[in-house]
Protein backbone atom coordinates (compact mmCIF):
# COMPACT_ATOMS: atom_id res chain seq x y z
CA UNK A 1 0.00 0.00 0.00
CA UNK A 2 2.72 2.65 -0.85
CA UNK A 3 0.73 4.59 -3.86
CA UNK A 4 -2.08 6.82 -2.73
CA UNK A 5 -4.80 5.01 -4.83
CA UNK A 6 -3.87 1.35 -2.86
CA UNK A 7 -4.45 3.45 0.57
CA UNK A 8 -7.84 4.94 -1.10
CA UNK A 9 -8.93 1.11 -1.68
CA UNK A 10 -7.83 -0.08 1.11
CA UNK A 11 -9.82 2.54 3.41
CA UNK A 12 -12.47 1.62 1.50
CA UNK A 13 -12.40 -1.84 1.93
CA UNK A 14 -12.64 -1.11 5.26
CA UNK A 15 -15.13 0.66 6.04
CA UNK A 16 -17.40 -1.51 3.53
CA UNK A 17 -16.25 -4.89 5.17
CA UNK A 18 -15.61 -3.85 8.71
CA UNK A 19 -18.26 -0.65 8.83
CA UNK A 20 -15.49 1.46 9.88
CA UNK A 21 -15.64 4.89 10.16
CA UNK A 22 -13.74 7.10 7.52
CA UNK A 23 -11.59 8.71 9.91
CA UNK A 24 -10.69 5.62 11.65
CA UNK A 25 -10.14 3.54 8.79
CA UNK A 26 -7.80 6.30 7.96
CA UNK A 27 -5.63 6.48 10.99
CA UNK A 28 -5.44 2.14 10.78
CA UNK A 29 -4.15 2.68 7.11
CA UNK A 30 -1.98 5.78 8.00
CA UNK A 31 -3.76 7.87 5.31
CA UNK A 32 -4.82 11.18 5.36
CA UNK A 33 -8.44 11.47 4.83
CA UNK A 34 -7.56 14.44 2.01
CA UNK A 35 -5.96 12.28 -0.09
CA UNK A 36 -8.63 9.82 0.40
CA UNK A 37 -11.14 12.27 -0.71
CA UNK A 38 -9.33 13.20 -3.71
CA UNK A 39 -11.11 13.29 -7.05
CA UNK A 40 -8.50 13.30 -10.42
CA UNK A 41 -9.00 16.59 -12.10
CA UNK A 42 -6.53 15.08 -14.90
CA UNK A 43 -8.41 15.30 -18.93
CA UNK A 44 -9.60 12.03 -20.46
CA UNK A 45 -6.47 10.51 -22.29
CA UNK A 46 -8.58 7.56 -23.77
CA UNK A 47 -7.53 9.02 -27.60
CA UNK A 48 -3.78 9.69 -27.06
CA UNK A 49 -2.65 6.49 -25.24
CA UNK A 50 -4.81 4.95 -28.21
CA UNK A 51 -2.81 6.18 -30.72
CA UNK A 52 0.38 6.38 -28.69
CA UNK A 53 -0.04 2.58 -28.96
CA UNK A 54 -0.62 2.87 -32.37
CA UNK A 55 2.48 4.25 -33.18
CA UNK A 56 4.26 2.37 -30.42
CA UNK A 57 3.23 -0.99 -32.46
CA UNK A 58 4.23 0.72 -35.61
CA UNK A 59 7.51 1.71 -34.71
CA UNK A 60 8.50 -1.58 -31.94
CA UNK A 61 12.15 -0.16 -31.81
CA UNK A 62 10.90 3.19 -30.65
CA UNK A 63 11.19 4.76 -26.72
CA UNK A 64 8.88 7.31 -25.26
CA UNK A 65 11.15 10.01 -26.85
CA UNK A 66 10.64 9.30 -30.49
CA UNK A 67 7.14 8.41 -30.07
CA UNK A 68 6.48 12.00 -28.13
CA UNK A 69 8.26 13.84 -31.42
CA UNK A 70 5.60 11.86 -33.80
CA UNK A 71 2.95 13.25 -31.39
CA UNK A 72 3.81 16.50 -30.57
CA UNK A 73 3.92 16.79 -34.74
CA UNK A 74 0.63 15.77 -34.30
CA UNK A 75 -0.15 18.36 -32.11
CA UNK A 76 -1.36 15.91 -29.57
CA UNK A 77 0.82 16.34 -26.65
CA UNK A 78 3.25 19.03 -25.58
CA UNK A 79 4.80 17.79 -22.08
CA UNK A 80 7.72 15.35 -22.54
CA UNK A 81 7.24 13.83 -19.03
CA UNK A 82 2.91 13.19 -19.65
CA UNK A 83 4.30 11.24 -22.60
CA UNK A 84 6.36 9.31 -20.48
CA UNK A 85 3.95 8.88 -18.08
CA UNK A 86 1.58 7.46 -20.22
CA UNK A 87 3.93 5.19 -21.95
CA UNK A 88 5.47 3.54 -18.70
CA UNK A 89 1.42 3.43 -17.61
CA UNK A 90 0.72 1.37 -20.91
CA UNK A 91 3.50 -1.21 -20.62
CA UNK A 92 5.36 -0.01 -23.89
CA UNK A 93 8.88 0.01 -22.88
CA UNK A 94 11.08 -1.61 -25.48
CA UNK A 95 12.97 -4.54 -24.45
CA UNK A 96 16.80 -4.63 -24.56
CA UNK A 97 18.59 -5.99 -26.35
CA UNK A 98 21.03 -8.58 -24.99
CA UNK A 99 24.42 -8.78 -26.20
CA UNK A 100 25.73 -11.78 -28.36
CA UNK A 101 27.48 -14.44 -26.17
CA UNK A 102 31.35 -14.52 -27.51
CA UNK A 103 33.01 -17.24 -27.04
CA UNK A 104 36.07 -17.16 -24.53
CA UNK A 105 39.52 -17.59 -25.40
CA UNK A 106 40.96 -18.06 -28.97
CA UNK A 107 39.96 -21.04 -31.47
CA UNK A 108 42.49 -23.25 -32.45
CA UNK A 109 42.05 -26.06 -35.13
CA UNK A 110 41.91 -29.01 -33.49
CA UNK A 111 45.09 -31.57 -34.65
CA UNK A 112 43.74 -34.61 -35.69
CA UNK A 113 46.05 -37.78 -36.81
CA UNK A 114 45.57 -38.93 -40.60
CA UNK A 115 44.50 -42.26 -39.92
CA UNK A 116 41.19 -43.75 -39.33
CA UNK A 117 39.01 -43.33 -36.28
CA UNK A 118 40.72 -40.36 -35.34
CA UNK A 119 37.42 -38.09 -35.67
CA UNK A 120 34.31 -38.56 -36.65
CA UNK A 121 31.66 -35.59 -37.67
CA UNK A 122 28.35 -36.14 -36.53
CA UNK A 123 25.44 -33.58 -38.14
CA UNK A 124 21.66 -33.76 -38.82
CA UNK A 125 19.90 -32.40 -42.34
CA UNK A 126 16.40 -31.92 -42.29
CA UNK A 127 13.85 -31.60 -45.32
CA UNK A 128 10.42 -32.30 -46.22
CA UNK A 129 8.62 -34.79 -48.81
CA UNK A 130 6.17 -33.69 -51.73
CA UNK A 131 3.64 -35.02 -49.01
CA UNK A 132 4.76 -32.19 -46.67
CA UNK A 133 6.22 -34.61 -44.15
CA UNK A 134 9.30 -33.71 -42.30
CA UNK A 135 12.76 -36.03 -42.06
CA UNK A 136 15.76 -35.88 -40.56
CA UNK A 137 18.94 -37.87 -41.81
CA UNK A 138 22.00 -38.54 -38.62
CA UNK A 139 24.83 -38.73 -40.92
CA UNK A 140 27.97 -40.08 -39.26
CA UNK A 141 31.65 -39.31 -41.47
CA UNK A 142 35.14 -39.98 -40.67
CA UNK A 143 36.94 -36.94 -40.99
CA UNK A 144 40.26 -38.43 -42.28
CA UNK A 145 39.33 -41.13 -44.62
CA UNK A 146 35.94 -39.67 -45.65
CA UNK A 147 33.71 -42.36 -45.12
CA UNK A 148 30.09 -41.61 -44.62
CA UNK A 149 29.89 -44.74 -41.57
CA UNK A 150 26.23 -44.13 -41.38
CA UNK A 151 23.65 -41.99 -43.03
CA UNK A 152 20.19 -42.73 -40.47
CA UNK A 153 16.51 -41.40 -41.72
CA UNK A 154 13.47 -41.41 -40.44
CA UNK A 155 10.98 -38.94 -38.85
CA UNK A 156 12.54 -38.39 -35.57
CA UNK A 157 15.92 -39.04 -34.49
CA UNK A 158 15.88 -39.26 -30.40
CA UNK A 159 19.19 -38.86 -28.11
CA UNK A 160 19.08 -42.96 -27.49
CA UNK A 161 18.41 -43.76 -31.03
CA UNK A 162 21.71 -41.99 -31.64
CA UNK A 163 23.72 -43.54 -28.76
CA UNK A 164 21.83 -47.28 -30.50
CA UNK A 165 23.29 -46.35 -34.29
CA UNK A 166 26.93 -45.50 -32.93
CA UNK A 167 27.35 -48.58 -30.85
CA UNK A 168 26.55 -50.34 -33.78
CA UNK A 169 29.01 -48.67 -35.73
CA UNK A 170 31.85 -48.99 -33.09
CA UNK A 171 30.91 -52.46 -32.78
CA UNK A 172 31.64 -53.34 -36.61
CA UNK A 173 34.60 -50.45 -36.85
CA UNK A 174 36.11 -49.57 -33.59
CA UNK A 175 35.85 -46.26 -31.76
CA UNK A 176 37.14 -43.09 -32.33
CA UNK A 177 39.80 -40.96 -30.37
CA UNK A 178 37.17 -38.13 -30.77
CA UNK A 179 33.60 -37.19 -32.17
CA UNK A 180 33.12 -33.84 -33.70
CA UNK A 181 28.91 -32.58 -33.09
CA UNK A 182 28.30 -29.08 -34.45
CA UNK A 183 30.29 -26.63 -31.93
CA UNK A 184 30.72 -29.58 -29.41
CA UNK A 185 33.30 -31.91 -29.01
CA UNK A 186 32.67 -35.31 -27.17
CA UNK A 187 36.65 -37.01 -26.32
CA UNK A 188 38.29 -38.83 -23.71
CA UNK A 189 41.78 -37.38 -24.11
CA UNK A 190 41.21 -33.97 -25.47
CA UNK A 191 39.01 -31.11 -24.55
CA UNK A 192 39.01 -27.58 -26.66
CA UNK A 193 36.73 -26.21 -28.87
CA UNK A 194 35.54 -27.79 -31.54
CA UNK A 195 35.05 -27.02 -35.48
CA UNK A 196 31.77 -27.11 -37.02
CA UNK A 197 31.03 -30.54 -38.79
CA UNK A 198 31.58 -30.75 -42.39
CA UNK A 199 28.91 -33.39 -42.78
CA UNK A 200 26.48 -31.34 -43.61
CA UNK A 201 27.55 -30.07 -47.22
CA UNK A 202 28.32 -33.69 -47.84
CA UNK A 203 24.54 -34.80 -46.96
CA UNK A 204 23.01 -32.27 -48.68
CA UNK A 205 25.06 -33.31 -51.91
CA UNK A 206 23.81 -37.31 -50.89
CA UNK A 207 19.86 -35.93 -51.16
CA UNK A 208 20.12 -33.82 -54.43
CA UNK A 209 21.85 -36.55 -55.96
CA UNK A 210 19.31 -39.03 -55.63
CA UNK A 211 16.55 -39.01 -58.17
CA UNK A 212 13.33 -38.74 -57.28
CA UNK A 213 14.25 -38.49 -52.98
CA UNK A 214 11.69 -35.76 -52.65
CA UNK A 215 8.44 -37.65 -54.17
CA UNK A 216 9.87 -40.96 -52.09
CA UNK A 217 7.82 -42.10 -49.11
CA UNK A 218 9.78 -42.45 -45.56
CA UNK A 219 10.33 -46.15 -45.52
CA UNK A 220 11.50 -45.96 -49.22
CA UNK A 221 14.19 -43.04 -48.35
CA UNK A 222 15.26 -44.96 -44.93
CA UNK A 223 15.57 -47.88 -47.52
CA UNK A 224 17.78 -46.15 -49.86
CA UNK A 225 20.15 -44.97 -46.31
CA UNK A 226 20.50 -48.23 -45.47
CA UNK A 227 21.43 -49.73 -48.28
CA UNK A 228 24.58 -47.86 -48.65
CA UNK A 229 23.38 -45.79 -52.14
CA UNK A 230 23.12 -42.51 -50.03
CA UNK A 231 26.62 -43.39 -47.96
CA UNK A 232 28.22 -43.95 -51.63
CA UNK A 233 27.36 -40.44 -52.40
CA UNK A 234 28.12 -38.76 -49.52
CA UNK A 235 31.50 -40.62 -48.98
CA UNK A 236 32.73 -39.64 -52.46
CA UNK A 237 36.00 -40.96 -53.35
CA UNK A 238 37.70 -42.81 -50.36
CA UNK A 239 41.27 -42.25 -49.29
CA UNK A 240 43.13 -44.89 -46.94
Amino acid sequence: MVTPAARREAVTILVETYEMSERRACQVIGAHRSSVRYASRRPDDTALRERMKEVAHDRRRFGYRRVHVLLKAEGLVVNRKKTERLYREEGLKVRRRRGRRRAMGTRAPIPVIARANARWSLDFVHDQLSCGRRFRVLNIVDDVTKECLGAIADVSLSGRRVIRELDHIISRRGAPEMIVSDNVLHSDTQASSGRRSSSRNFQIRALKSIAGWASATMEELAAIANTGSMRSVVAGPHRP
